[in-house]
């Protein structure tokens, strides 16, 4: 077990009606002019950036808007949103959405406090000094960013999408009303869903020969719980315990808990993903899942005891006699999953048909990304990131 620090400032407002409750949580932070962030119409055609608006006006906050934010948000967006924000005094970000519309604010307050290109941040080139304060009202259960101190986003000049981590983005508060999710298609929640799925084993896969006992358990019971609220889902997409079920396992697979004692992670399938994102826009949960068995099967060897705690205690495969027998099924009954909830297990299923030239461009960037320090469950050189990508098609 290695020492950790586990910091998770996030006030959480959890709940049927919550929303009503989001001009109240800012004043309580000390907004004054707020800068309500979203994405495209949906949160117009179901009411909820009126009842925001509503919930701000009674709290006596003012507020400008911008919309706009797409998965894999753009740099562009980022620099529109600091100059509105200079330009209105805007002294708290509110993003309405999933993990997109989070990120893309965590970057527009980063360039507002600390002033130059923001990109900087993303390009290694400089560490945040500084951060707007925000609230998020979380209208997708996926990326975990309204508890997170990570933000991604894609710079469309050349297609790169990186993350910055710093506490300083961490938001003041996440109003989180199942509800809110309800009218997601069908393909949004299962990629959410995977998303979430994610970001627990690229902790549970973290190269250590002991993790703590307690954080193994909970992040085991965390991954059974959203595969059965992810097949609850599938037949009744209604269903409001399952809602709730997968939207606060989203915060808990995000905000630090399952890696206590674990180490940072291998974080592989993600870094893996960003550059299929980059490169070709696709849904990061379906890109994950996409590129995972490939991974699993490529670093199975390293550590076939995981992968078999992994199959028998998440998945409940019985034991087949040695790890890695148990382990190999335990990838099949993962990717079988994949495919219950209508999510690609291969490249060719995303939509993708990766020429060589691509694969070794997706290395590339993908090794300069993590400047050659990829993986805890197996490190991975350039070389076995293009035969990953190779191998996913």
């Amino acid at each position: 077990m290695l020492n950790f620090q586990y910091y998770t400032p996030t006030r959480v407002v959890f709940g049927k009606g919550t929303l009503d409750q989001v001009g109240e949580q800012v004043r309580a932070f000390g907004g004054t002019k707020v800068l309500i962030h979203y994405g495209g119409g949906s949160v117009k055609r179901t009411g909820v950036l009126d009842r925001v608006k509503a919930s701000l006006e009674a709290a006596g906050i003012g507020y400008t808007e911008l919309g706009g934010v797409v998965p894999n948000p753009r740099v562009g967006l980022v620099r529109e949103g600091i100059a509105l924000c200079e330009k209105e005094g805007v002294d708290f970000l509110l993003p309405v959405g999933g993990g997109s519309v989070i990120d893309s604010a965590k970057a527009i307050g980063y360039g507002v406090a600390c002033g130059g290109d923001v990109w900087d941040f993303y390009d290694f080139k400089r560490t945040p000094t500084g951060c707007l304060p925000i609230g998020a009202v979380l209208t997708i259960a996926a990326a975990g960013s309204e508890m997170s101190d990570s933000s991604v986003i894609t710079n469309e000049n050349g297609g790169i999408k990186r993350g910055c981590n710093n506490d300083l983005c961490r938001c003041k508060f996440a109003i989180m009303d199942p509800e809110l999710t309800m009218t997601l298609p069908d393909y949004q929640t299962a990629c959410g869903c995977a998303d979430i799925l994610m970001h627990t084993m690229e902790r549970y896969f973290n190269g250590q020969p002991e993790s703590m006992a307690l954080t193994d358990a909970m992040a085991e019971a965390l991954m059974r719980t959203v595969i059965d609220a992810s097949r609850a889902l599938v037949k009744e997409p209604g269903n409001y315990a399952a809602r709730a079920d997968v939207m606060w396992a989203s915060s808990l697979s995000h905000n630090g808990l399952t890696a206590c004692g674990g180490g940072k992670g291998d974080w592989a399938c993600h870094r893996l993903e960003h550059e299929l994102g980059g490169m070709f826009d696709v849904a990061h949960g379906a890109g994950l899942a996409a590129i995972w068995g490939t991974w699993a099967r490529y670093v199975l060897p390293a550590c076939p005891g995981r992968f078999a705690r992994f199959a028998v205690n998440v998945l409940g495969v019985e034991p087949q006699g040695d790890n890695t027998a148990t382990a190999l099924k335990g990838v099949e009954a993962m990717e079988e999953f994949y495919r219950e909830i209508k999510m690609p297990t291969s490249l060719r299923e995303l939509g993708l048909e990766l020429t060589e030239t691509q694969v070794l461009e997706l290395a590339e960037k993908c090794d300069i990304a993590t400047r050659g320090n990829l993986g805890a469950a197996k490190h991975l050189t350039r070389e076995d990131m293009a035969e990953i990508y190779r191998r996913a098609r």
